[in-house]
């Protein structure tokens, strides 16, 4: 009789998820919106949406590293150009909320949360 190694749960108990397009995500939530967002593309209304693009929030200084925001996807309006980042939450850490508040400081983006 095999026993069942049973998996790790994540920090917050998400699982990865499998997109249509073979692209593994941290949460069915995350997979939810990509297929949202890949739907879109397909009908021309966004640019292709990008996964998990980094920003730098503060750079690496003396003995310390840089800081960085790691958002859920970034994506581009048809017609309209303006950017779109966003993060799919189930649980807003303190580290995120200072973090989206960096990105609107540094950078001058509004983090949209799904």
């Amino acid at each position: 009789m095999s026993k069942r190694i049973p998996r790790p749960l994540s920090k917050y108990g998400n699982e990865p998820a499998t997109a249509s397009d073979g692209t593994v995500l941290a949460s069915k939530r995350e997979r939810a919106r990509y297929e949202e967002l890949l739907l879109l593309w397909k009908m021309g209304k966004i640019t292709k949406p990008r996964c998990q693009p980094r920003y730098e929030l503060i750079a690496k200084q003396k003995g310390e590293r840089k800081v960085e925001y790691v958002a859920d996807f970034v994506y581009r309006d048809i017609p309209g150009d303006q950017v779109h980042v966003e993060d799919t939450k189930g649980f807003k850490t303190k580290d995120y909320v200072i973090k989206r508040k960096l990105m609107l400081w540094v950078h001058g983006i509004t983090v949209e949360e799904i």
